[in-house]
């Protein structure tokens, strides 16, 4: 650690995991967030990529492919490992992956804080621990608890509401060491607002509704193509359209319907780097349920519609979202495109839509008051020990 009494320099290890976005756009934020701080000791690892780089690439395809081909299988499997104990076998067997890897990382790099935004937790229990690690805290990325993010190694849960720390708690877990802080998300959904400039950025017109379309970062979302054309039936409304990184999605979708009249109302983007521009101009989002996403929806104050939630996390996430007001689930493209319209339409609903979407929003920026936090307990830490 660099520290004297002018300059608070400690250095921060974020280990995160590439299965999905999430995991890794909660890790950027934070190391924003640390940045802006002026502090540029910052190193990001992703474990199970660099300690079992073959498994790490076996797994990932796995998961993308029983996730899109497979999800019953991928929700059995999430249903049947949610309530797994750090210490059973499985669990055990877990969080063993880039054991060896994070003790040789932790002498190289000395970091001061450890930050997981995924839950692989190879640094062991503490009484089985021959020397001290730093303090070690986890950003759990989902409105789901699931067990796996339950571990003795970790100091410190950051959660993304209330429900979520009253489930640690009753697992045992301190309220003290639990803050309801928000899923990290990138600076610019506090500060962004609808502009013309940003109008005619995306070649969106301002007096007609958007409706937000975001298939995933891998363009997952079913019946994309469907959905557009129910929606396109009504001739005042916009479609903003995010492919993600599928780009056959992208031209597959241009090209069915170029020729309609239609088309100039659909606007078809690949990936977007500033999402939170495209949400400042939309009046509802159509999403897949990731903890991210949904965390995007809710700090933009967009009213949320989730269509056919795979079984999993996401699956819970969208029953969690819908239990509050703030979310509607449909598994029917027509009848998806029915609500969304009435809603866009009726600015009543609008209304009471966004107040409950307020009722979820974190006061401040998720990943400053988490990175604020940690240096606040480092401190406290220190002088404790100085004593």
């Amino acid at each position: 650690m660099i520290h004297d009494d002018n300059h608070f320099q400690p250095k921060l290890l974020i280990l995160y995991a590439s299965y999905g976005e999430g995991h890794l756009q909660a890790a950027r934020a934070i190391k924003g967030a640390w940045e802006e701080l002026g502090n540029h000791r910052i190193v990001m690892v992703d474990l199970m990529a660099e300690s079992h780089p073959w498994l790490n690439e076996m797994t990932r395809r796995f998961y993308l492919k029983s996730y899109t081909h497979m999800p019953s299988l991928y929700g059995w499997m999430y249903d049947f490992t949610r309530l797994m104990k750090h210490d059973s076998w499985f669990g055990g067997l877990l969080h063993s992956f880039g054991k060896d890897k994070i003790r040789r990382i932790l002498t190289i790099e000395q970091p001061d804080i450890i930050m997981h935004t995924f839950p692989c937790f190879a640094l062991g229990e503490p009484r089985q621990r021959k020397n001290p690690y730093p303090p070690s805290y986890a950003v759990i990325t989902d409105f789901d608890l699931h067990r796996r993010w339950v571990h003795p190694s970790i100091d410190r849960y950051y959660v993304a509401t209330e429900d979520l720390k009253k489930e640690l708690t009753l697992l045992g877990i301190p309220g003290a060491a639990i803050q309801v802080s928000g899923i990290p998300l990138k600076r610019g959904f506090v500060a962004t607002e609808a502009s013309y400039p940003l109008y005619d950025l995306y070649k969106l017109r301002p007096d007609c509704p958007i409706v937000l379309i975001m298939t995933g970062a891998q363009g997952v979302m079913p019946d994309v193509s469907i959905i557009c054309s129910s929606l396109l039936q009504d001739d005042s409304v916009q479609i903003a359209l995010v492919c993600g990184r599928n780009l056959p999605m992208k031209e597959a979708i241009q090209h069915q319907f170029q020729n309609h009249p239609e088309f100039s109302r659909l606007h078809v983007y690949g990936y977007v780097e500033s999402i939170h521009e495209l949400m400042a101009l939309s009046d509802c989002l159509v999403t897949k349920p990731g903890g991210v996403t949904l965390s995007e929806g809710i700090a933009a104050g967009l009213p949320i519609f989730i269509y056919k939630p795979v079984p999993g996390q996401e699956k819970q996430n969208a029953l969690y979202l819908a239990s509050k007001g703030a979310a509607v689930l449909s598994q029917d493209p027509s009848e998806l495109a029915e609500k969304i319209l009435k809603l866009v339409h009726d600015p009543l609903r609008l209304t009471v839509s966004r107040l409950a979407m307020k009722q979820l929003q974190v006061s401040q920026s998720a990943a400053e008051s988490i990175v604020l936090d940690m240096l606040s307990n480092l401190r406290i830490m220190e002088n404790t020990a100085t004593l």
